[in-house]
C-alpha cells in the first residue's frame, strides 16, 4: 500500500482535471451510504469520529472502494495539532485490497474547492471577471485557483475578518502571479463582484442579500453546521438555489437553517450537482445564483482515484 502525502497530492492534481472528475462522478453511478457520525465521550479531550465511504458502481470502468476517515478533537489546539484529521483509505473494488493512504486533509481542501468551482461553471456567468474571497482559511487559496480556472476572473478581492491575515495571504498569491488584493470593506467588495465565495466559520450570516447585484453568483461553502451562517435569508430568497447534493437540505448552515426556520420553502432549492451535471442550467444573465455545499463521499472517491491514477502512470 502507498502512502501519498499532501506535497504529492499537490504535484499531481490541477482543477481542470479534478473538476472533470467530479463532473463524471455526480453523472455516474457511485454509491454513497450515508455518513457515520459518532461522538467521543472522554473526560478532558472530547472528539468525533466521521466515516465517509463510497465505491464505484457496476457500470464504472473502474471499480474502487474508499472512505475517508476524519477526527474531530477540538482541544488539539492546546496541543499544538490541527482540531481536524484525515486519512483516506483507497482500496481495490474487485479485491479490497488497499492500494493508497492519502492525507485526507489536502484531498478535502482540493475537491471541495473543485466541487464549487464545478457549480460556477453551471451557475456563475460566463463574462465573470470580478471574485470576492470571504474567509482567509485554508480553503482560500484553493477555492480562488479553482473558480479562476472555470471563469476569466482578472480581480480577487479578499476579506477577512482579521484584516492582517487578509493581507498576509493576499501577498502570497499575487507573489505566485493571481491577482488578488486585501479588501477592509466587504460591502463594497460584494455589491460590485460578479462571484462571492466564503470559507468561514461565521455563526453570523456575514453577506447580505441586499448587497448582490443582478448576475452575481454566490458560493457557500464553510458554515457545516446548523449554529453557523455566512449569508442572510435574503441572499437565499434573491437567489436560484442550488446544493451540492440533497444533504445540505439538512446538514450545515445557511439553506439547511434557512429551510428549518421557513424561511425559504423547500421548492426554493432548484437543485443539486448531479442533476447539473446530467443537465447544465440555461442561466439568465440578470439572475442571481447561490450554491450550497457540505461536501459528498463521492468527490473525496474521485478525487482519490484520479490521483491514484497520476501517481501511478508516473512510477
Amino acid at each position: 500500500m502507498r502512502v501519498v502525502s499532501s506535497a504529492e497530492i499537490d504535484q499531481v492534481l490541477s482543477f481542470p482535471d479534478l473538476i472533470e472528475a467530479l463532473a463524471d462522478a455526480f453523472r455516474g453511478d457511485m454509491v454513497t451510504p450515508v455518513r457515520h457520525h459518532h461522538e467521543i465521550d472522554r473526560a478532558g479531550f472530547p472528539g468525533t469520529l466521521l466515516l465517509m465511504p463510497a465505491w464505484t458502481g457496476a457500470a464504472s470502468s473502474e471499480s474502487f472502494v474508499g472512505v475517508k476517515v476524519v477526527t474531530v478533537f477540538p482541544d488539539n489546539g492546546a496541543r499544538n495539532l490541527p482540531s481536524v484529521q484525515g486519512t483516506y483509505l483507497l482500496m481495490d473494488g474487485v479485491t479490497g485490497e488497499p492500494r493508497a493512504a492519502l492525507d485526507g486533509t489536502r484531498l478535502t481542501v482540493w475537491r471541495t474547492a473543485a466541487a464549487s468551482a464545478l457549480a460556477a461553471r453551471y451557475l456563475a456567468r460566463p463574462d465573470t471577471e470580478r471574485m470576492v474571497m470571504v474567509g482567509a482559511g485554508a480553503l482560500a487559496p484553493f477555492l480562488i485557483r479553482a473558480h479562476m480556472s472555470q471563469r476569466p476572473i482578472r480581480e480577487v478581492l479578499l476579506w477577512n475578518h482579521r484584516p492582517e491575515r487578509a493581507e498576509s495571504l493576499a501577498a502570497d498569491l499575487r507573489a505566485e502571479g493571481l491577482p488578488v488584493t486585501a479588501t477592509a470593506d466587504l460591502e463594497q467588495a460584494v455589491r460590485g463582484a460578479d462571484l462571492v465565495s466564503c470559507a468561514t466559520l461565521s455563526s453570523a450570516p456575514i453577506v447580505k442579500g441586499s448587497w448582490l447585484k443582478e448576475g452575481t453568483h454566490l458560493d457557500l461553502v464553510g458554515a457545516f453546521n446548523l449554529a453557523m451562517r455566512e449569508a442572510d435569508d435574503e441572499a437565499l430568497l434573491r437567489g436560484q438555489v442550488y446544493v451540492d447534493t440533497p444533504a445540505a437540505r439538512h446538514e450545515g448552515g445557511d439553506v439547511a437553517v434557512a429551510l428549518k426556520s421557513g424561511a425559504i420553502a423547500e421548492a426554493h432549492v432548484q437543485g443539486d450537482l448531479a442533476g447539473l451535471s446530467r443537465n447544465p442550467l440555461q442561466r439568465a444573465s440578470v439572475a442571481i445564483t447561490v450554491f450550497k455545499s457540505v461536501g459528498a463521499a463521492l468527490e473525496d472517491l474521485a478525487a482519490a482515484m484520479l490521483v491514484w491514477r497520476k501517481i501511478t502512470r508516473q512510477a
